[in-house]
Parts: C-alpha cells; structure tokens; sequence
C-alpha cells in the first residue's frame, strides 16, 4: 500500500513534546519559536524527516504553522482544516487559529512584546518572515537558529535520497536543453545572470527527471542554479549520478553535493531571479551583493503542457477512468452491506489503480469519509478514526494516481442507499456549479478570480457556500497542486491554452455529510464560437468517471445542464466500457444512462 493508516502523532503526545520544546526555549534564552508545515523546498508534500508541525502537535494536514511562546502556543490552518484540527490537536495545549483571518503576524504582535523569536532559516522565505518582522515590535529580534524541533525528536527519520530516473523525451515534450536554452534567453532579457531554483517540481521539469523522495509527488529533493548561459549547476544529487543519468543531463549540467550550494550561490553576482515565495531565507541571504529579482522562471512555463503532456494527461485519465468504475461498481454493491469502513474502501481503490500495471503512486493520500467524515474537507482516514459505512450515508471518495504519462485526481460523492432530499438538493446544486465551469467559454486574460464565483452561484442562491477554493494547477506526472494558477478568488493569474485544474465545488454540512464533484480540466486553444466574433477560451474535460445518478434532482438542471450531464456521461460509457469487465460495462451503463427533466 501507498497510503498508510498508523496514527503517528495523538493528542495526547502534545503537551509533553510542547513541554519538551518550551525547555529548550529556556535553555537558549529564547522567547518563542516558529514551526511550519514546510521543508527546505516549501512543498505541499514533505519526506517524514520533515514533519516537524505534525510531530509536535498532531495536526497532520498538508498546510499549517504552529508558533510557540513561553506561555501561549497556536495552530494555524486554513478553512479546509478547521474540524480536522479540533481532532487531531490537544487543544489545551495549542490554540487552532483560522488563517488567514488571523495571521501567524498578526497572532505574534498580539502576544509577544519583547525577546528573541527563533526561527530555522532553511523553512521560511523572505516574504514570509517580512511579513511577520514588519508587524512585530522593535522590541521582538528575530534570530535565525538549527531547528529546535530536530533537537528533541529522537527517532526522527533519516533525510532520503531516492533514484532520480529520467522522464522520456515521448513524455515530455520538450528536451531539457531546449528548455534551458529557452528560459536563460529568458533570463538574459530581463537582465538576470542566474537564476537559483528551489522548488522540485522545477527542475524535475526542467532537467526532465523525476524522483521519490518525498510522497506521492515524483521529485528528487534538490536545488539548482540556471545560468544565462544555458548551463545548470545541480545540487543535491552527486551520489545519485548514475551513467545513465550522466548521459542524459549532458555537459551542460555539472552535479554536486548539497553542501557545495551556499558557495555556488553566494559566488554569483550581478542580477540574480529567485521566487520571494518560496527560496529558503538561508539561500536568500547569501545573495545580499545581488540586485535580486522575484522571478520563478519555470512556473508558467511547466503550467503550459506540450502536446506530448496533454495527450498523456488523456491517456491517464482514460486509465485512471477504468478503474474508478472498478471501484465504483464494487462499492455499489458492497456498500449497503453496512460492513464497509473507510480503510476498506481506501485499499480497494488503490487496489484497482495497481491493477494497471502503471501506477507509480497515489497522487495524494486518499481522502475516504463516510457520512459526517466527509464533512472534513481533508479527512486522513487512520486505524483510530476508521469509520464503517452505514447505509443512508454519503460516501465521499476523492482521490488520484501518479502515472508516468500524467496525474490524475477525482472526487466523487456517492450515496449507500436512500438519502435524504436536502442532501440529493445540496448536491444537484454543487453539480450546478461544477458544470458552469465545465461549459464555461471566456475570453483570454482572465484568471480564477474571474470566474470562480460562477461554480458557487447556485450554492450562494441557496445560502450555502464551500470554504476552499474551487480548483487548482495540476502537474504532468508532477504535483497534483501546481502553481501559478488557481480557481479561486485570490487567483488573478490568467488561464491560457494547455493549463490543467481541477474543478470542484462543494459543501459540507458538519456532523452530517460531505459534498464535493471533482473533474480536471484541461484549457483549450481560443476559437470563435459559431455565429460569434471573438476568439474564446473553454475547457476540455479529462476525468472520465460517473456522476452519482441517485443524487441528481434534475428538476433542478437546466436543459443545457442535463444535455451537458448526459453528453458527459455517454462519453464516459464509450470510452471506459471496453476497458472493464463485462459485469462492470453493464453497471457503467446503467450509472451513464440519459436523465430526463421529467
């Protein structure tokens, strides 16, 4: 298995792990210490010798902050989190906070008016602690330190160092040199030298490697520098250097160990980009004799996938659609049996993704909540949290796999038996939302900002909502989030040709049920409308797995929506069908048959 069901941390672990951090506090004449859900690289999945924020305070989602003072500790999550955390935290001991209606700045200058904050330079970026100096008194000194937590974990796992294998030219698209040479040209316009790169997914895409180092996103742990010249000094990766991967990275690629990083950046000079976002405050500070720019010079360009990454991105999905009938066949006929649990149903569809022969990883750990679990918008199903299935229930099951041609993630909410008609309404108007995306045609320079109110106005009608965004970039055979874009409301970054998100409206009514339909989408060249006169983006639609029929109220759909509805799933019939067994093709039939307003 992928996915691991061992509760590592409780809330009983800590208090004593939150004592054993305030004793080192004193010992070093400290006042308070920060500790992030984030590794030197600032990704969204971390390797376990990085889970410094779950270790200490239970809390195991994949964004959070935790700042610690001598007599005050906090837990800062997002509205995805906010019922997970409650669970998962000894909430005597640390103080959940929603962020970002209360920042870790703005907490800090409420309760710390003098000393020594410490902090682990390689975890933060230089936005991030601007942010929190500009809010804090004088009085406050922020002090850079080796990380505290490190120092009292004493079974922390070693750091990995997993195979960097190469990602073919057949799957990428584009060679690495090509790629190189066209963002040093890059570089060299705006007046750069160099560019340092910190993220993973960044230079997996760039060099076309990939890796295991962390899970369920296939990147090694390393950082670069791109220089104008086309060249790339790589770090990290000097005992992983196989012929093979000699070959592939050329002469134009020199490989070293990771200590041999600081002296190569602070050797630089002249005008050097670096992502503000997300390059360790360490490495920024070695570039204080450069004219530094805020420029991640492969986020928009990795966003924009090759021909070659769109029609792998198909192929996944088409993949991926067979075995999510699997699952959904075998969960509709065992799931009123009132004997399944969320492990259970975890094991089966991870079971169905190996059966490919393709699956390299899940995408993420699957998210598996039955009736009010599913209100948990990032429920981690765990041995002591394992809940059975009742019938009656909603069943929401979002999960996705890492194949070497693509990534994929899909959420599907599916009912155990009779549900109750304000649950089939809520869900008929999240369907709403997610198919106004779907159909959505725009014009080009507008982002998600633009048009993330349109999958939440059927919702808002009704006085409801989702507290998390309603989609996000995803990689190919990269991370299943992947900047810059988002569909959201904070997201002003324009959506052009060849981008992948998803699209998922929700809802989720507390100690009841959760709702949420999840497709990726894949944004297609501009055309003119028939009968129009300019040229509009739209989506294409990849994920290819049925939409809970019984749910659906389609006296509540439009002509245009069922048309949409029932277009959708003749595809998703055609095209999954004769990868499935005859038993599985006639239920695949029956979930995609045509519904009617009548």
């Amino acid at each position: 298995m992928f996915q691991s069901f061992a509760a590592t941390t409780t809330p009983t672990t800590g208090a004593a792990r939150l004592q054993a951090l305030r004793a080192e506090l004193q010992a070093r004449n400290l006042a308070g210490f920060l500790v992030p859900r984030a590794d030197a690289h600032q990704g969204e999945t971390v390797a376990d010798c990085d889970q410094r924020l779950a270790w200490l305070t239970g809390f195991t989602g994949s964004a959070g902050h935790c700042a610690v003072l001598a007599d005050a500790a906090a837990v800062f999550v997002d509205g995805r989190y906010t019922l997970q955390v409650r669970k998962q935290v000894d909430i005597e001991a640390f103080t959940p906070i929603d962020w970002p209606a209360t920042t870790v700045a703005a907490w800090l200058a409420d309760h710390l008016e003098a000393g020594r904050l410490a902090y682990d330079p390689w975890l933060h970026t230089p936005r991030e602690m601007r942010a929190i100096r500009k809010a804090l008194p004088a009085e406050v000194a922020l002090v850079e330190c080796d990380n505290l937590i490190d120092q009292i974990w004493a079974d922390r796992p070693a750091p990995p160092a997993d195979p960097i294998i190469i990602h073919d030219i057949s799957l990428a698209g584009e060679t690495h040199q090509d790629k190189r040479a066209r963002l040093a040209d890059d570089l060299q316009q705006r007046g750069a030298s160099a560019a340092v790169l910190s993220l993973p997914a960044s230079i997996a895409w760039l060099l076309n490697i990939r890796g295991s180092d962390v899970p369920n996103t296939p990147v090694p742990r390393v950082f670069a520098i791109l220089h104008s010249d086309h060249s790339v000094d790589l770090f990290n990766a000097a005992d992983r250097l196989t012929d093979e991967l000699r070959a592939h990275l050329g002469e134009g690629v020199r490989v070293h160990s990771l200590d041999a990083l600081e002296d190569h950046v602070a050797a630089l000079t002249g005008k050097v980009a670096i992502d503000m976002a997300s390059i360790p405050v360490k490495v920024a500070n070695l570039l204080d004799g450069c004219d530094v720019l805020d420029h991640e010079p492969c986020a928009l360009p990795k966003a924009r996938k090759t021909e070659a990454e769109i029609a792998g991105a198909r192929a996944a999905h088409l993949r991926d659609g067979a075995a999510m009938a699997n699952f959904l066949c075998w969960l509709d006929a065992h799931g009123p049996s009132g004997t399944l649990t969320e492990i259970d149903i975890v094991t089966q569809l991870e079971g169905f993704r190996r059966a490919t022969n393709q699956l390299r990883d899940i995408s993420f750990e699957t998210i598996s909540g039955a009736g009010p679990n599913g209100a948990i918008v990032h429920y981690r199903v765990t041995d002591d949290s394992n809940r059975t299935l009742a019938p009656g229930e909603l069943m929401l099951v979002d999960s996705g796999g890492q194949y070497p041609d693509g990534t994929t993630d899909v959420t599907r909410t599916v009912a155990v038996g009779p549900v109750d008609e304000a649950a089939a309404r809520a869900f008929t108007l999240v369907l709403k939302g997610m198919i106004a995306i779907s159909t959505l045609r725009w014009p080009e320079g507008l982002g998600g900002a633009h048009i993330d109110a349109l999958a939440r106005a059927p919702l808002w009608s009704a006085g409801m909502d989702y507290m998390h965004g309603t989609g996000h970039g995803v990689g190919a055979y990269l991370g299943v989030h992947e900047g810059p874009i988002n569909l959201s409301r904070r997201s002003s970054v324009p959506f052009e040709p060849g981008m992948i998100l998803s699209n998922e409206p929700g809802y989720y009514r507390e100690g009841a049920f959760g709702i949420r339909i999840e497709n990726l989408i894949v944004v297609e060249p501009p055309r003119v409308p028939d009968g129009g006169d300019l040229p509009m983006l739209s989506f294409e639609t990849l994920t290819l797995a049925p939409i809970d029929r019984r749910l659906i109220r389609p006296h509540l759909l439009t002509t245009s929506e069922l048309d949409w509805l029932n277009a959708y799933h003749a595809r998703v019939a055609a095209e999954v069908g004769p990868l499935v067994p005859e038993e599985v093709r006639t239920w695949l039939e029956r979930a995609c048959a045509p519904l009617s307003a009548d």
